[in-house]
């Protein structure tokens, strides 16, 4: 009898512990709720930037239609003007956990929005804000834009090392070398990258523009999954702290904390990555990137596809040429 006892409380520990595993995540969203929500709305309203005449529906607690947001990553150092270094157009489905990234290169020639000139859509951003930047790229694509969310890459780079580091898979030393660029390397097949390491590899542009915009996604994609890991949730009110100044944004801070908690007790997060590619051309004596039609066109059918709320997960588009798309 005394042994039956044991082996019962034995399997109640087992059941207990599993249970435990299984729903941590949503043990530490409700300790989150519990105890870190109010300092961290307290927080992302300092970053809370409206644009002019925004006027955004209320939040609720459960999203379930997909929206869009425009992200940019601004490389600006000292006295220097800030231009949008990453330029992304993203669908979110939070109901299926599924993200769409389609990166514009930052030399892509386009007609920038209330400038009256065609240049590099990363000066649009340079030009005018925030707004000059969603009307520039909402006129490119032919798409609405909900949301923005900027972050300036010395944030990303205190975020990372907050985090304890990213994986990246990276299979080749990177290394700055241009005459009249910053020095420094990136070394291959380490574990875990630091923030500097992690702030140079999307940063890099030796290679091609293309490669630039894919290696940002990817980073993007590696930093979802490291957020997503229990470990990280109880650190969301100091990487919140960190980003300070360097984060703004259109979405009010219950929006992103309710997002936040869905997605975390969500399916893994997927994200399917598009590139609009060009050729180079010189103007004037600047380089420029010359969109491919095809691919811009491509774009516009994949996000309408995506933003679709009747979209079926299992019908949502991909790149056509998942070839192509890859790191060059």
């Amino acid at each position: 009898m005394k042994r039956k006892s044991i082996y019962i409380t034995l399997a109640v520990l087992i059941l207990l512990g599993s249970s435990a595993y299984l729903f941590r995540t949503q043990l530490i969203v409700a300790a989150f709720d519990l105890f870190m929500a109010k300092d961290v709305e307290d927080s992302l309203q300092k970053s809370y930037k409206p644009l002019q005449g925004d006027k955004k529906p209320e939040p609720v607690v459960l999203q379930s239609k997909p929206f869009s947001v425009m992200l940019l990553g601004s490389d600006q150092r000292e006295d220097e003007p800030a231009r949008s270094d990453t330029m992304i157009y993203a669908v979110v489905r939070p109901k299926e956990s599924k993200v769409l990234l389609v990166s514009i290169p930052r030399d892509t020639y386009v007609d920038i929005i209330g400038k009256g000139k065609k240049d590099k859509i990363t000066h649009a951003f340079a030009f005018g804000g925030h707004q000059m930047a969603k009307d520039t790229m909402e006129a490119f694509l032919d798409e609405d834009i909900d949301y923005y969310a900027s972050i300036n890459f010395q944030g990303l780079k205190d975020v990372v090392d907050a985090m304890g580091g990213v994986e990246l898979p990276i299979g080749k030393d990177i290394v700055n070398k241009g005459k009249d660029h910053e020095k420094f390397t990136v070394k291959a097949n380490k574990p875990i990258y630091s923030g500097e390491e992690a702030l140079n590899y999307v940063r890099y542009r030796e290679d091609s523009d293309f490669n630039r915009a894919k290696r940002q996604q990817v980073f993007l994609d590696m930093a979802a999954k490291r957020l997503k890991q229990p470990d990280q949730i109880g650190k969301v009110p100091e990487l919140i702290a960190i980003m300070g100044d360097n984060f703004q944004t259109d979405m009010q801070p219950k929006f992103i904390i309710d997002l936040a908690k869905q997605m975390l007790t969500g399916p893994k997060v997927d994200m399917t990555s598009f590139t609009i590619m060009g050729e180079g051309m010189r103007i004037g004596g600047g380089y420029y990137n010359d969109p491919d039609m095809e691919d811009v066109e491509e774009a516009r059918d994949m996000i309408d596809n995506w933003m679709n709320p009747d979209t079926p997960s299992d019908q949502l588009l991909k790149p056509k040429d998942a070839e192509k798309q890859k790191l060059q």
